[in-house]
């Protein structure tokens, strides 16, 4: 079990973060926010996948002003995303939104910041403060040489202070860089630094292939550590592969049940059969199933049960035929043409049964 950082609570729409609150999945639309049916539709795929918490872009008045109109027709919190221009905050706010992502050093003086904090504080929209290595101020750059986690923490820290000057303590803080390393020391000195909670996150991390093995590696390490509150896998593409990415990480740690796991030994010189087509085509009809089970498929059917004894149900292939076993209990002998089949009928009478 891994024990987690203490963190004070916020809430953005019904889903608590931090204060021992279960660990949210967050992503965010790549639709236009001024088209309310792709970015429902959108919103509503994000969260059959698993989502807790959708961000949107809001780049300007008119993407603000159909807030509204999205939030009607969704059940799921939704943050908005601004940079620079108060004014499109109001209106977030005015438009009914859970949460806002700004910072509040660049969208202007202080009675703007004023402002914002007021609408805030008056319709408890909490405030992520997110800082990226990518547009580091220049006078930290000047200051530490280069991007350092100091540096980060710092300039969230400048951000912090503006809120808390104005007694607005209702927020959640973020450091990212594409730079695991970087990432990870920078959320390691913020977590000793305050106790607000922390959306961890590998920004521009790449594609599918390359940012899930970053995200994984700097988020999970994170995790592991019992830091972080919420997360975003960051990938390029199809956002509802980022929810899945994410909470397949929740469910390696053993923070979250999250659907089938599928067990599959490596291929050996002893394998038999098509192991890696089989153990593929089952992934891909356990996309369909909901509940948290565990799926074996084995390539040996001499230990392959007794292997994955922990499984809920399995197959092991040998030459022409296999084995569908329970728990480590073999159940019957099948053809091996027949096997994928019959793995999904105890898989059937296992959901039956519950």
């Amino acid at each position: 079990m891994i024990k987690r950082r203490k963190t004070r609570q916020i809430h953005i729409g019904d889903v608590a973060i931090g204060g021992g609150a279960p660990i949210s999945v967050q992503s965010m639309t790549n639709t236009k926010t001024t088209d309310t049916k792709a970015t429902v539709e959108q919103i509503n795929s994000l969260q059959a996948a698993g989502c807790d918490i959708v961000r949107l872009a809001v780049p300007d008045m008119e993407s603000a002003l159909n807030l509204g109109n999205i939030i009607k027709k969704v059940n799921i919190p939704l943050v908005a995303d601004i940079h620079f221009d108060y004014r499109l905050a109001l209106e977030a706010i005015n438009q009914g939104i859970s949460a806002l992502r700004l910072n509040p050093g660049n969208i202007g003086d202080t009675d703007r910041v004023k402002a914002v904090v007021a609408e805030a504080k008056r319709h408890n929209i909490p405030i992520r403060i997110g800082v990226n290595a990518g547009s580091l101020d220049k006078r930290l750059l000047a200051k530490y040489g280069r991007v350092t986690a100091q540096a980060l923490v710092d300039s969230a820290m400048e951000h912090v202070r503006i809120l808390e000057a104005q007694d607005f303590t209702d927020m959640k803080i973020s450091l990212k860089a594409h730079d695991v390393p970087l990432t990870i020391e920078a959320y390691q000195l913020m977590s000793e630094t305050v106790d607000y909670p922390l959306h961890l996150g590998i920004t521009e991390a790449g594609t599918a292939r390359s940012g899930m093995i970053k995200s994984a590696v700097g988020i999970g390490a994170l995790l592991s550590q019992g830091i972080g509150d919420t997360f975003r896998i960051s990938l390029t593409g199809d956002p509802v592969v980022e929810v899945r990415v994410a909470n397949e990480i929740l469910k390696s740690l053993g923070m979250k049940e999250y659907g089938p796991t599928l067990i599959s030994c490596p291929t050996c010189g002893r394998t038999s059969i098509d192991l890696a087509g089989i153990a593929t085509e089952v992934e891909k009809r356990l996309e369909a199933i909901k509940k948290p089970i565990s799926v074996a498929v084995m390539g040996c059917v001499v230990n392959g049960p007794g292997e994955a004894r922990g499984a809920d149900v399995g197959i092991a292939g040998g030459n022409g035929e296999g084995l569908v076993f329970r728990k480590g209990e073999i159940i019957r002998k099948v053809n091996e043409a027949d096997l994928v089949e019959e793995l999904f009928k105890e898989i059937d009478n296992i959901i039956r049964e519950d």
